[in-house]
């Protein structure tokens, strides 16, 4: 035999009751059938009985909103109209009671235990009835008869023994030899009475699980089966995490440590007694009933995995109970469960230091401050004297358990949580994990719960791909190359790296929009359009607002604003990739303190592409000194504008078309003078500097440029009017240079510490004499590499290059 629990959305509609039907006269063999109230029926029961102790008189609309609501359930479920009728007698006979009660309330302005627990017994005992209508075949059997408790400090326990017998009992009387015959009985779950008195009492909520266990234990039945709205178990919740999937088997031990810390997916209780007799628990989904589910048994496979889900509770208070005289004092902890249990307080999490000084136990926070009072009561002479001192709570904070019976089998299981948890800026309150290893709990800020189970969820792999959020700031010619980039890489990147890179912020100077589910990319130019006002503050706000796991911002602008906003960005575990030059050559000690808060933080600062666009120049400097390696001497030709100049100029093309003909090909800056000033280049030698070890600031290096100080005062209209004036004298040079087999070119040096930028000639057997277009080429000189340079050589300008090279830093982020 099956014993078929089906939960209160399992009967919530006619349409799903309708499935329960289905479900029930599919089944070739004898079922007992478990059901909860309607859905919402319960707390709509317990809503009108406080009105009425209120002395609210509006409790009877609610009470007329139950009663029709039955009635159309009926009306709609049941077409046989003989049928209906006798239904409608025994629910409004029922109802009826009910109403009498609820008038008895509003009289006297009492509701008492016992006057509650009747009340909330209706709604059970009416929806099995259409149930046991509904279900061809079906006869229904009241759990008041046969499921017996007793009342145990302030708590209805269930009377094992006396509940099996009188189970067994039930059934073989109606049902002869359950075994044999395909019949259907329908109890209502959730309700019972008390043994000695026979008052009506209750399993708790979620007991029409328990009441399905206890039958199920009681007759040996072949299997458990749990129907509810999900298809079982998930590796986390999915409302939070939207990778979460279906975990297929489970262990007893498993799911009872996911269920006590927040899994709703089967009251805890309810494992036991299926369990000491070995019957498999299959959770199932009354509106998918071909899904799979999940099933709990004694041993279940791992599949590989070292953790099976992740659970959470929101609502945790941290009470610590500390003080010197606690060290090697036997009983100090007796002393605390007792008081607390006395008064009927739950502790579902204990972290105690092994010098015995401190006892931290994690409560709901709404019994936060009586267990608070109740401890400060049992220990008043000790605290008094100064040998402990008054309880500490903190509210508002989450627990959080990560489950799996493997996990004993997996070194290093601790270390890669609370790792990866430090990583993301999350720092864990109190730890707690027992010999069976089978739990490791911990709790953190309530406002990192989402981001925590994110992240914990992703770094174990129960993700189908490990997410990287990213927000781009910035859309012209290189952010914009880069969205075109990831957009074309998306699927490559999940399908072979199961890596999915979650673009969850864009920003322009004009438009911002942020989304934590992140953007499709192939339309963003108009999204953006239509989205909200960007500045700077709103800009910070919704980064770390978000407060989102894995998050990287990308730095596509060349504002010093947004580059002010680093190192609130590291303050919050948001590494920065940056193509903006700002941050990394400004003054020394910002820099300094960038590359300090990152480390701090965990986070990664990454500007390959500030020198060099796409070249790995940074990163094989970083490569050297990380490797034991001195950087000596620095050469290089940085400026892909400046070379495109100098390789363009001929006796055909003057000094002044060639700088024209670099704006109008989209080499220079708008304004030409920012490249031939110099400035981009001694940024970038000073970036290269400071990698390399050496504390240098823009002021400290030595200056040679080519064209007259008077040029970069006034207007463009101006400077494009005096620059042909040049022409001649650079036509003179330049000839003289091609007779001599030399070349110019913009070369900046650091050696021995000391940091210029000039132009420089240069012959044939340099390797910078035949450098074309807009390259970039620089030479390394170390201790290793002394006699022959190190040569980075290649593209060093271009959107698509640059972006390419940004692209590369965020995946060696995703690399970590």
């Amino acid at each position: 035999m099956r014993v078929m629990k089906f939960g209160g959305t399992s009967v919530g509609s006619a349409e799903s009751i309708l499935n329960v039907k289905k479900i029930v006269e599919s089944c070739d063999e004898p079922v007992v059938v478990v059901v909860s109230a309607l859905g919402g029926v319960t707390d709509q029961l317990i809503r009108a009985a406080q009105m009425a102790q209120a002395g609210d008189a509006a409790y009877l609309d609610l009470y007329h909103e139950m009663v029709g609501r039955h009635h159309r359930m009926i009306d709609t479920v049941i077409p046989d109209v003989e049928k209906q009728v006798e239904l409608l007698k025994v629910v409004d006979a029922l109802l009826d009671d009910l109403k009498s009660i609820y008038q008895g309330v509003y009289l006297i302005r009492d509701l008492s235990e016992k006057t509650s627990n009747a009340i909330v017994s209706y709604g059970e005992r009416m929806s099995s009835q259409i149930v046991a209508a509904l279900i061809r075949g079906a006869t229904w059997h009241n759990a008041l008869d046969f499921v017996k408790t007793e009342k145990k400090q302030g708590k209805n326990l269930l009377v094992t023994e006396v509940t099996y017998t009188s189970v067994r009992r039930e059934f073989s009387k109606d049902l002869k030899d359950i075994r044999r015959h395909p019949l259907v009985a329908v109890v209502p779950g959730f309700i019972s009475t008390d043994i000695h008195t026979g008052e009506v009492t209750n399993l708790g909520r979620g007991g029409s699980d328990y009441t399905a266990s206890i039958i199920a234990a009681a007759m040996d039945a072949e299997a458990l089966e749990i129907w509810t709205d999900v298809d079982g178990f998930m590796t986390a919740d999915p409302r939070v995490i939207t990778a979460a999937y279906t975990i297929d088997r489970l262990s007893y031990v498993e799911a009872m440590e996911l269920c006590n810390f927040g899994a709703k997916v089967v009251y805890p209780p309810t494992i036991y007694p299926v369990c000491i007799k070995n019957i498999p628990i299959y959770i199932k989904n009354t509106f998918r009933p071909e899904a799979e589910g999940t099933v709990i048994e004694q041993e279940a496979s791992d599949g590989g995995r070292a953790i099976k889900g992740i659970s959470s509770i929101n609502d945790t208070s941290l009470i610590t109970v500390a003080g010197l005289s606690m060290v090697g004092v036997i009983g100090v902890n007796r002393r605390i469960f007792t008081a607390l249990a006395e008064e009927g307080i739950s502790v579902f999490m204990v972290s105690q230091a092994s010098s015995e000084n401190s006892t931290s136990i994690g409560v709901r926070n709404e019994d936060a401050d009586k267990a608070c009072e109740v401890l400060n009561a049992e220990f008043e002479k000790e605290i008094q004297m100064g040998a402990m001192f008054e309880m500490k709570v903190e509210k508002n904070l989450a627990t959080i358990a990560v489950v799996g019976e493997n996990m004993k089998h997996t070194p290093g299981i601790a270390g890669k949580l609370f790792g990866t948890l430090g990583r993301n800026g999350i720092s864990v309150i109190a730890c707690a994990q027992g010999a069976s290893e089978t739990n490791i709990s911990f709790v953190v800020e309530s406002r990192f719960l989402r981001k925590s189970l994110n992240v914990i969820h992703d770094s174990f792999f129960l993700s189908e791909y490990q997410v990287l959020n990213l927000f781009i700031c910035g859309v012209g010619t290189v952010g914009g190359s880069l969205i075109k980039q990831i957009a074309s890489q998306r699927e490559r990147l999940m399908k072979e790296r199961g890596l999915k890179l979650n673009v969850v912020g864009i920003a322009s100077g004009h438009n911002a929009m942020f989304s934590r589910e992140g953007f499709e990319l192939e339309h963003f130019r108009e999204q953006l359009k239509k989205a909200p006002a960007s500045n700077l503050q709103r800009l910070k706000d919704e980064v770390i607002g978000m407060n989102i796991f894995n998050s990287v911002f990308v730095d596509c602008t060349a504002s010093p604003d947004v580059a002010s906003l680093y190192n609130d960005f590291f303050e919050h575990s948001i590494s920065v990739v940056a193509a903006n030059k700002v941050a990394a050559s400004s003054d020394y000690e910002n820099y300094a303190k960038l590359k300090a808060t990152a480390r701090r933080r965990n986070v990664k600062f990454l500007f390959e592409t500030n020198v060099g666009a796409g070249l790995p120049i940074i990163n094989t400097i970083n490569d050297l000194i990380n490797s034991g390696d001195k950087i000596l001497k620095l050469e290089a030709v940085l400026s892909g504008t400046l070379n495109f100049i100098f390789n363009t100029l001929s006796a055909e093309v003057p000094f002044s078309q060639t700088v024209r003909r670099a704006k109008e090909e989209g080499y220079s800056e708008p304004d030409p003078r920012v490249d031939l000033s110099g400035r981009d280049v001694i940024r970038k030698l000073v970036i290269l500097g400071r990698e390399a070890g050496y504390r240098l600031n823009q002021s400290d290096v030595e200056t040679h440029l080519f064209i007259p100080d008077n040029l970069f005062k006034g207007s463009q209209e101006e400077f494009w009017q005096q620059l042909p004036a040049l022409d001649a004298d650079f036509e003179r040079r330049r000839s003289e240079l091609d007779a001599q087999g030399k070349r110019w070119r913009f070369v900046a040096s650091l050696d021995g510490g000391k940091a210029r930028v000039e132009l420089k000639e240069v012959g044939k057997n340099h390797p910078f004499y035949s450098l074309e277009g807009s390259n970039n080429i620089i030479l390394i000189t170390t201790e290793r590499y002394h006699d022959y340079p190190m040569q980075i050589q290649g593209y060093g300008a271009g959107a698509s290059v640059t972006a390419a090279g940004v692209f590369a830093d965020i995946m060696s982020i995703a690399n970590i």
